[in-house]
């Protein structure tokens, strides 16, 4: 799993985060339509910073149905 001192998922292990429910092609979407997590391409390579990952889960997270927006 995840090492402490990490700083990056993959697209692979963002998905496995969320136990495979979020596929890596649904983030390569997400990508191109400019929702999802921010990401970084280092060296040519997607890759999630997971201080932004949990910013974006923070932003997400609704305690009710009637809170959800519908949009990642």
């Amino acid at each position: 799993m995840e090492h402490a001192s990490k700083r990056y998922l993959t697209p692979a292990e963002l998905s496995a985060r969320y136990g495979g429910r979020i596929n890596p092609r649904t983030l390569a979407n997400w990508r191109s339509a400019g929702q999802g997590p921010s990401y970084l391409k280092l060296g040519g390579a997607v890759v999630y910073p997971i201080a932004k990952v949990e910013e974006w889960e923070e932003r997400n997270t609704v305690s009710g149905t009637g809170e959800y927006c519908g949009n990642p």
